[in-house]
């Protein structure tokens, strides 16, 4: 995870009312109040705003990120209310911003300028209209969301009082029918009052973004992408209809597992698989449920946690270990600096955030990782991934600070990401982890693991935001919000909520993205990109195995072609980024295909004589 302190959700709803909309700031970038009204704005206008803006984005971005770190690693209320303050400040600006940017729409600016103005305009999530009061009611809205799904619980049967994380913890482990019923449709209690404001949230976020020059939020969000958003939305339907005949097959052997343990009338094998049975709360991915589905012979032979601690790794030799990952590949060491001032173990003396993220803190050289490190095969995994925002970081620090982001929102994950594909077998191997690596018949059982977590996830990833964009365009409306969610679980999914729901339930609201205002396409988009990534870079190093064995480990010539993109940030359209690495535009989804090959193949035997689809 990469925390993102330019413009967050939760602050431009809690501060929006606040903005200069009603024209009342005087700011230097306020391009009213620096000339005359009536003055047609120029070229010259915009460039100035521009250099204006970008020194007070240096500005606001530092006291950022230093205020958000401190909270995150000494949470007390007072660092609290710095965070906040240094948020609301953030945001302010940040509305201001994008106001003043929609001003140059019909200027005839240079490409480097309109694509500055286009980020400023689109950098706001959940824009505000231009109206005082309807602002202080969208920031209303949204802290009070925000409030409802973080305060969530739900009263058990037996009395007792369970948050979302002992529910979630119940979904992963449990494998009681009833019980995981009942955690299902008890966290779901919590959403039904979040509906009115929802669909008032809806409106106003609408207003805003109309004001922006947007059809309606959906539009704008999708205009994000260096491409229209009718485009847009065609290309995540075409990527997903390659994706579409491996998650069939990983469907159909999954359900007809699930048959036998719970019984065919509990999962019936031509339908949807009831929601609840998953191992995920939202039945996003499935990898809770491995023990049910494993491979016979599978075990690769070998426990990374276990290695670890034969061969003495503590968590600084662990982070020691990812980084020299990067500088195999011909990266710089990271700087003294992020050994001195990263968190690597749980304070013994304070409360933490213990989430992993990775923090760039003044856009040069302060990158650190903030994790309570587990010493796990898991946590191996995830240093690596999290070292790959840190890197990716440092290469985009030369970038005018409108560019010191990744190339479109999924790359920052998908970076992360395609570096844990290369902690293969042959990998731990090469670091003297393992002493020998598995033969390929131990292959299933990994790729399987990996196939319910990635896989799985796909066509959850991709349905939210289709629900949303119908909702913002008034395809979908209030009173067929529920019906059309689990209509779209359905159509992408194979998945069915496992009771019949009522008319007034709020299904989506249970998840955390819809209340929070979080766009959701990103993820969909960094499980196509982190595979094409991986196999662009296999071939580039010149490897020779299946790409699911491959690691890119010591290349320099795959260190040299993945850092000429991360120097990119978002420079230029994300096409052009692509290109650098894959040597096409175009994202192709048959990179996920390749790496899972061989577990299709397995699937498809198995899967012989059954009554596949939903």
């Amino acid at each position: 995870m990469k925390p993102t302190f330019k413009l967050t959700t939760a602050a431009i709803l809690v501060a929006a009312s606040l903005s200069a909309c009603n024209g009342d700031n005087t700011n230097i970038n306020d391009t009213k109040a620096a000339s005359p009204a009536s003055k047609v704005l120029t070229v010259q206008d915009a460039e100035k705003f521009l250099a204006a803006t970008e020194k007070e984005l240096v500005q606001l971005n530092t006291e950022g990120s230093r205020a958000a770190w401190i909270n995150s690693n000494f949470i007390t209320e007072d660092t609290s209310a710095l965070a906040a303050a240094a948020d609301q400040k953030s945001t302010e600006a940040g509305v201001r911003f994008a106001m003043q940017a929609a001003k140059f729409d019909s200027v005839d600016v240079n490409t480097d300028q309109r694509r500055k103005l286009n980020i400023l305009k689109q950098s706001l999530v959940m824009p505000a209209p231009q109206d005082s009061a309807k602002s202080a009611e969208l920031a209303k809205i949204g802290a009070e969301l925000n409030s409802m799904y973080g305060k969530g619980n739900y009263t058990a049967k037996s009395g007792e009082t369970l948050s979302l994380g002992q529910m979630t913890a119940t979904m992963a482990t449990s494998r009681d029918y009833d019980e995981l019923l009942e955690m299902w449709q008890g966290w779901r209690t919590i959403s039904p009052e979040m509906k009115p404001l929802y669909m008032r949230q809806v409106e106003l976020g609408n207003e805003g973004a109309q004001g922006l020059g947007y059809a309606d939020l959906g539009a704008m969000w999708r205009s994000n992408y260096d491409m229209s958003a009718d485009e847009f939305a065609k290309e995540l339907d075409r990527l997903w209809g390659q994706v579409k005949p491996l998650y069939d097959d990983l469907h159909c052997y999954v359900r007809t597992e699930l048959g036998k343990k719970y019984g065919e009338d509990n999962v019936p094998q031509n339908q949807p698989i009831p929601a609840h049975l998953l191992g995920n709360m939202w039945a996003q991915s499935w990898g809770n449920i491995y023990d049910l589905v494993a491979p016979e012979n599978a075990d690769p032979g070998y426990d990374v946690t276990k290695q670890l601690a034969a061969n003495n790794y503590d968590e600084i030799k662990m982070v020691k270990g990812a980084e020299s990952f990067f500088t195999s590949l011909g990266f710089e060491a990271l700087p003294e600096t992020f050994w001195q001032r990263s968190l690597f173990t749980k304070p013994a003396d304070r409360d933490v955030v213990c989430h992993a993220s990775a923090w760039d803190l003044d856009a040069k050289d302060d990158i650190r990782i903030k994790m309570c490190i587990q010493k796990t095969g898991e946590d191996f995994s995830v240093i690596h991934h999290e070292l790959g925002h840190n890197f990716y970081q440092r290469a985009y620090q030369n970038q005018p600070v409108y560019y010191q982001n990744s190339a479109n929102d999924g790359f920052h994950e998908a970076i992360g990401d395609t570096i844990a594909l290369s902690v293969t077998p042959k990998y731990l191997k090469e670091i003297g982890l393992i002493d020998t690596i598995p033969d390929e018949s131990k292959d299933i059982g990994l790729l399987m693991k990996m196939a319910l977590d990635k896989v799985a996830f796909m066509p959850f990833g991709l349905m939210v935001d289709q629900w949303r964009w119908k909702v913002y365009s008034g395809e979908v409306t209030p009173e067929n919000y529920n019906t059309a969610w689990w209509e779209l679980r359905e159509k992408y999914q194979g998945v069915s909520a496992p009771i019949e729901r009522d008319i007034n339930a709020f299904d989506p609201g249970a998840k955390y993205h819809v209340p929070g205002g979080v766009p959701y396409s990103r993820y969909f988009l960094a499980h196509i990109q982190q595979f094409e990534f991986h196999r662009a870079l296999c071939e580039i190093s010149g490897n020779t195995d299946p790409i699911h064995r491959c690691s890119i480990y010591n290349n320099k010539d795959a260190g040299t072609a993945l850092n000429k993109v991360l120097e990119m940030g978002s420079s230029q359209p994300w096409q052009q980024a692509y290109k650098v690495l894959t040597g096409n535009e175009q994202m192709d989804a048959t990179a996920i295909v390749d790496y899972f090959a061989p577990l299709h193949t397995w699937l498809k035997d198995k899967n012989q004589g059954k009554q596949c689809g939903f």
